[in-house]
């Protein structure tokens, strides 16, 4: 079954970067990266989740982190260079990435904004992250999506 492109999927191809999209079943009361990794078959460690926060000096950024964690908004604001972070409301979610919960993507989103991958991301040969829309993801090496989102790999997952 040939699968719809996302945006997400357009910009991979057009920085040709290997991908393959899966689709998997949406719950819409579980969007989590556990019921996301469950249906794909695959270890929560590989299931990267998209966090979009708030930094007080520098604005929106993003966090790409494994789904089983959460992110430690004491070490993202320090290592974005803000004295605090704070999650973005989900009603600034859609106008200010483009993605809704459940579908946001680390790739094509409104602008490019700061991203931050957790750094155990290139511990694997491929990672998956969301596709864009609920119900997709992308697999997809992590350092071509690094590459392409001009992210930096820091620890910012919670103890």
């Amino acid at each position: 079954m040939k699968l719809p492109k996302t945006n997400a999927a357009r910009l991979l191809d057009a920085a040709k970067v290997p991908y393959e999209l899966i689709a998997y079943h949406v719950e819409e009361h579980d969007l989590g990266a556990l019921h996301v990794a469950q249906q794909l078959g695959e270890p929560i460690e590989q299931v990267f989740k998209t966090i979009v926060l708030r930094g007080d000096k520098t604005g929106v950024l993003v966090v790409v982190l494994p789904g089983d964690k959460e992110v430690d908004l004491k070490k993202i604001a320090k290592v974005s260079g803000n004295k605090s972070c704070a999650p973005l409301q989900q009603k600034e979610l859609l106008p200010t990435t483009g993605y809704i919960r459940g579908g946001c993507s680390p790739v094509g989103m409104k602008k490019l904004y700061p991203t931050y991958f957790h750094n155990s991301c290139v511990d694997f040969p491929y990672i998956y992250v969301s596709a864009g829309v609920r119900g997709m993801q992308a697999k997809v090496e992590a350092n071509a999506l690094i590459a392409l989102t001009k992210a930096q790999l820091a620890d910012v997952i919670a103890d």
